[in-house]
């Protein structure tokens, strides 16, 4: 089988605007990685603060509310501040995706007890978003949880830890289906502590404007 080339530039060191953020490859094909220092400690607090009284009971893609999904969340505006705009850059070119085929950055919440099961998070072929199909993920983790929220790959045996700064990239835009299926992926749930994280998703096509 002829093997896909994956989005990002596979390297051990990512340089963005003198931020260095150092990566280990978890799984080739499909590519997933895991990225540390994305953000600093003081960005990760900023995402908590800006975010903590916003915050809403998450919804799944198809704005439904499901026991699969018992967050809280909210999503950023685009150029909401000015380091809100930096970060979504540095994010962008690390994604190796233009930022105008990115969502807007998620935050999520999760107390103990609190879980994402599992899931994908490209649209099935039912979906109207499937035209323009999301290709890759970024998770990044806002603060250490003292037990419990590991982010899951099961069918690739994969499972990461929250650290602050640190994140977990994995993309599903293979020809292959088979492959993309194999990102099925879960936050287990929180079982001491609190769980934060943003979310980065991209798209297969442009969706913002003006850029």
């Amino acid at each position: 089988m002829t093997k896909e080339v994956s989005i990002l530039p596979i390297q051990s060191v990512y340089s963005i605007d003198n931020h260095m953020i150092t990566a280990t490859v978890l799984h080739e094909e499909p590519l997933v990685m895991k990225f540390d220092q994305v953000l600093n400690d003081e960005e990760c607090q900023m995402f908590i603060d800006s975010a903590a009284l916003r915050l809403t009971k998450s919804k799944l893609a198809n704005k439904e509310e499901s026991q699969i999904r018992t967050s809280s969340g909210m999503f950023f505006e685009e150029n909401e501040s000015p380091l809100i705009t930096e970060i979504e850059n540095r994010i962008s070119t690390l994604m190796h995706v233009p930022i105008s085929h990115a969502e807007g950055l998620q935050v999520l919440h999760y107390e103990p007890g609190q879980e994402f099961k599992e899931h994908y998070d490209f649209f099935g072929a039912s979906s109207p978003s499937s035209h323009n199909n999301r290709i890759s993920t970024l998770i990044i983790y806002l603060n250490d949880v003292e037990e419990g929220g590991e982010t899951t790959l099961p069918r690739l045996g994969i499972t990461m830890k929250p650290v602050k700064g640190s994140a977990i990239y994995f993309e599903y835009f293979y020809n292959n289906q088979e492959l993309n299926e194999l990102t099925l992926h879960s936050g287990e749930p929180v079982i001491r502590g609190e769980k934060w994280v943003a979310t980065q998703w991209m798209r297969k096509q442009r969706i913002r404007e003006g850029y």
